[in-house]
């Protein structure tokens, strides 16, 4: 197994983590933030269990999978928080597929250097609120949030396909910190609204999702700024 980077999980077939592509999901262990309604503490907190896979193995079934699959989405944690992962990323558009990166957006250099590189064809990075409340809600009392400013230039100004996304827990998000994610991010393509669910998998217990009526509320005020605004989640 590569020491640069940690494969903790595949998910064989998705049609939902790919806008428009039928793909395989790829999870890189580690994350630099500590988000405490995190759903995939397992791929964060280093002392949880977790699986391994290498990337033999994923490869193997990467080569077995051309012409079946449109793309594959890499995910995690933090993906970016591996030293391999734009190693990972080359390998697999290298080999022709569509590559989706999901990010938190906290190593713009690594990210710039995916888009500069022609690594990624679709980017969804995190917004985690608005962002005087980023360190309360990533559970990062230092929080630099000049990375996450130069990450979202850096996607809007890519020409790559991208969205921004909130997952809204009831306990963390106002229609305030929507407004103001807005108003930094006028003028963005895609953002998207997702409903916080328990997975059973949460770095801490105790939070909630919201209403349908409440989603409804929340992708109004989206709508004053963003291009497209979608939901997901809510029945």
């Amino acid at each position: 197994m590569s020491r640069d980077i940690q494969i903790a999980g595949l998910q064989k077939v998705s049609l939902i983590d790919y806008p428009g592509k039928i793909c395989a999901t790829v999870f890189l262990a580690g994350c630099n933030l500590r988000c405490p309604f995190c759903h995939n503490a397992s791929l964060v907190l280093p002392e949880r269990e977790r699986a391994a896979i290498s990337e033999d193995e994923l490869f193997e079934f990467l080569t077995r999978r051309l012409g079946l699959l449109d793309g594959v989405c890499v995910t995690g944690g933090e993906p970016l928080s591996s030293p391999g992962a734009l190693r990972l990323l080359g390998k697999i558009r290298g080999m022709g597929y569509a590559v989706k990166l999901d990010t938190n957006g906290t190593f713009p250099e690594r990210l710039s250097a995916a888009i500069g590189g022609g690594l990624v064809d679709y980017i969804a990075m995190d917004i985690k609120n608005s962002l005087r409340k980023y360190p309360e809600t990533t559970g990062t009392a230092d929080f630099d949030i000049g990375n996450i400013i130069e990450s979202a230039d850096a996607v809007m100004s890519s020409g790559v396909d991208y969205e921004f996304r909130t997952t809204v827990v009831k306990e963390l998000h106002t229609l305030d910190d929507i407004s103001q994610i807005g108003v930094w991010l006028s003028g963005a393509e895609k953002y998207c609204l997702q409903a916080f669910c328990d997975s059973g998998d949460l770095i801490q217990s105790g939070f909630h999702g919201v209403t349908a009526g409440e989603m409804e509320m929340f992708a109004e005020t989206a709508r004053r700024h963003f291009k497209h605004v979608c939901i997901r989640g809510i029945d």
